[in-house]
């Protein structure tokens, strides 16, 4: 979906860099300075207009969370939701996800959430794909040893996909739920597509999974 352009958010951004980080990599392995604290640091990719990092943000106070959003149309919503719940647990940056390794170290992270991805539908578009092989060694390489990836998604096609890209990099699935909300998580933080979704009855898949990482 096209998203309508804000010609404020560049300013909106800047008057906000306590929030919105303008220079994410000179901050690589060193963003616990950044929170001042040394709570595990979970990351979304994809962080949209920020509903769920705020919910999970609330859910969680003692984790830090840092959300990935390219558009910067998008981002500046999810930093006007953070601000309007005074919430110090949240940190966001305006960047892309296949430039993981230039913001983050080897073992920054505890949590990687994958909310919703573009499905990337077409065959040739599959590098695209943030469950891609590609994506897989970057998420292994700054999740800790005991990191975990999770991922939640109506499409099925790209479910399905994921589930085999995960097992043929090794990885060890901990949970594949194939329709979430019938399950009735009461920790589960629906994002906004997730909610818009559910409330047409559609179903939403989740998967956990880890890196083995001797």
């Amino acid at each position: 979906m096209r998203q309508r352009n804000k010609p404020w958010a560049d300013v909106f951004l800047q008057n906000n860099s306590h929030i919105v980080i303008q220079n994410p990599r000179d901050n690589k392995g060193k963003w616990k300075n950044l929170f001042n604290n040394d709570n595990p640091i979970h990351v979304e990719i994809g962080t949209g207009k920020g509903q769920f990092i705020t919910g999970m943000a609330k859910q969680f106070p003692d984790v830090n969370f840092v959300g990935i959003e390219l558009a910067k149309s998008i981002i500046v919503s999810a930093a006007q939701k953070v601000i309007t719940h005074e919430q110090d647990n949240i940190l966001l940056i305006n960047e892309n996800a296949s430039d993981l390794l230039e913001i983050f170290t080897d073992n920054e992270i505890s949590v990687i959430y994958l909310n919703f991805s573009d499905p990337w539908p077409k065959n040739r578009h599959e590098k695209r794909r943030l469950t891609y092989h590609i994506f897989l060694e970057l998420y292994r390489r700054v999740l800790k040893s005991s990191g975990e990836l999770i991922m939640k998604t109506d499409n099925r096609g790209l479910f399905e996909y994921s589930l085999v890209s995960f097992s043929n990099f090794g990885m060890k699935l901990d949970e594949v739920n194939l329709n979430l909300h019938q399950a009735e998580d009461p920790t589960n933080v629906m994002t906004e597509y997730e909610q818009k979704f559910s409330e047409k009855g559609q179903v939403i898949y989740r998967c956990r999974t880890r890196f083995n990482k001797n």
